[in-house]
């Protein structure tokens, strides 16, 4: 997918199931963000905001941390 959100604000976005492969994710809000069964294989995380975030399910593998 390759998506752009570099400091986007997701925060209690519901992304359940979400395709966020090689996603830029740096500086993103995603507190309290629904990222259960979510692939985020390749995707930069560096900054990311993930408190409070369920992340049951979620996939991550290769990631910029």
């Amino acid at each position: 997918i390759d998506a752009n959100l570099k400091g986007a604000n997701l925060s209690d976005a519901n992304l359940q199931g979400a395709i966020l492969y090689g996603a830029n994710l740096i500086d993103a809000n995603l507190k309290g963000a629904n990222l259960s069964d979510a692939n985020l294989i390749g995707a930069n995380l560096r900054g990311v905001n993930l408190s409070d975030a369920n992340l049951n399910g979620a996939i991550f593998k290769e990631n910029e941390l």
